[in-house]
């Protein structure tokens, strides 16, 4: 009777799958997933937060987020805490910008709630329109490069040298680890290794230890904490940083949820062979609604931004076609919450290589971009490289809109751009200017 209840309510035997086959699927997205509970403790603990605290919460938001996207959109697609965004949190927001880390959760709500009433007012996909798909493509490169830089920096192969950055030759433990972590990724992927980034973790972590890089923390058996939950400063932001910058903080941020999720829910639900014949994507609106959501619960969580992940696909390459493969991913978050003390035993040098291969993964982007066509090369170029070089995406996104914008204007194609581009490169222009209009005006 439980099984003919499932197969009822979430149409298992009508796309042609079966409970167990679904099972299966959950297992295998939550495997590939499941190295987000160690990389976001490590992230966002160079923020000073609590890692054993982050782990949780993003087991937990993870889990929570993915159970509501199976019962509510019956999707094969799990959420939890956005690689790239958790880095310009960290990096960004926090070590560079100044704010605090509750202030940083603040934009991240910020830029959730607001995407949510876009959904609701069914206006999201009318901002995405607006957007030429060659600087769409551009935010997810930048944030790529953003991320395996980030990874080369904590695993000990990148320095700064003075006024520049080099290399380090990987002569010792602490580098030569990271590297093996990186070789060991690289083998593990290359078979095709279901959970590649989770085992690449945990070996990493032994060599680490077996290498004497880092010692067994006295408080492995800590109690399981929560204590980010409700830390948030939505005020930090705008006294920080000011109106203008907070605005196009927290619309950078939007945009990134943007594009990342349309481009994982388009690719999950044609590859699971979900969409029409016009290739709309069934109960897309509450599939946009839930991940809205995920964004302010992850804010409001204090463990960053939760999206809508790409490695759903693994779970739908075993056979996931409906949102009870959500709904067993989600459970299997939820008992990981019990592991977050574990966070205190991994070292950056076993993340560093999950962000470095993610960061590979995530550049792939570029083939869609011609960078032989001034209009389209020149501002994704400019997107891509200055949001690793200044750590921020803002200033990224922003000179890539600027400048997008002004060669239009340049060639005579004005009529050519969109109206909310107009006036997303003016508070842009006005962006960059403000130093200087604060000093003269």
């Amino acid at each position: 009777m439980a099984q003919t209840g499932l197969d009822s309510y979430f149409k298992v035997s009508e796309r042609g799958s079966s409970v167990g086959t679904e099972v299966r699927a959950g297992v295998t997205t939550f495997l590939v997933m499941a190295y987000i509970l160690f990389v976001n403790a490590d992230i966002l603990g160079a923020t000073g937060l609590d890692p054993v605290a982050v782990a949780a919460g993003t087991a937990l938001v993870a889990g929570i987020l993915s159970i509501a996207m199976g019962v509510i959109a019956n999707h094969p697609i799990a959420l939890a805490a956005g690689l790239g965004i958790n880095a310009a949190v960290a990096f960004g927001l926090v070590l560079t910008d100044g704010l605090t880390a509750e202030g940083a959760m603040g934009v991240i709500l910020w830029e959730g709630i607001l995407v949510t009433i876009l959904v609701v007012l069914g206006l999201r996909e009318a901002v995405m329109a607006a957007i030429p798909d060659s600087l769409k493509y551009s935010i997810g490169v930048g944030i790529g490069l953003f991320i395996l830089f980030i990874g080369l920096v904590n695993g000990g192969l990148v320095r700064q040298g003075g006024a520049i950055v080099e290399f380090v030759f990987p002569n010792s433990y602490s580098a030569g680890t990271t590297l093996v972590g990186v070789l060991i990724a690289l083998v593990l992927m290359a078979r095709k290794v279901k959970g590649a980034m989770i085992i690449t973790i945990i070996l990493t972590t032994i060599v680490a230890l077996i290498l004497n890089v880092i010692d067994l923390p006295e408080s492995l058996s800590a109690s399981v904490s929560f204590s980010t939950i409700g830390a948030v400063d939505l005020g930090n932001v705008w006294t920080e940083m000011g109106a203008l910058a907070a605005i196009l903080t927290i619309f950078t941020f939007m945009l990134t949820d943007f594009f990342d999720t349309m481009g994982t829910a388009t690719a999950v639900s044609e590859q699971a062979g979900l969409t029409d014949e016009d290739g709309r994507i069934p109960k897309l609106r509450e599939l946009l609604l839930v991940d809205s959501l995920g964004a302010a619960l992850g804010g409001l969580c204090g463990v960053s931004s939760n999206t809508s992940y790409i490695e759903s696909s693994a779970g739908v390459a075993e056979g996931g076609r409906t949102g009870l493969t959500s709904v067993v991913t989600g459970v299997l978050f939820l008992i990981a919450i019990i592991l977050s003390p574990l966070a205190l035993l991994v070292p950056a040098q076993a993340t560093a290589p999950v962000l470095i291969l993610i960061g590979f993964l995530m550049v792939g982007l570029l083939k869609k971009i011609d960078f032989t066509d001034l209009e389209e090369g020149l501002p994704a170029l400019l997107a891509v490289i200055l949001m690793p070089l200044t750590y921020s995406i803002t200033v990224g996104i922003a000179a890539g809109f600027l400048t997008h914008t002004l060669i239009k204007v340049v060639k005579g194609k004005a009529a050519q751009v969109h109206v909310l581009m107009w006036i997303v490169s003016a508070a842009c222009l006005i962006y960059f200017l403000q130093d200087w209009l604060g000093a003269y005006l």
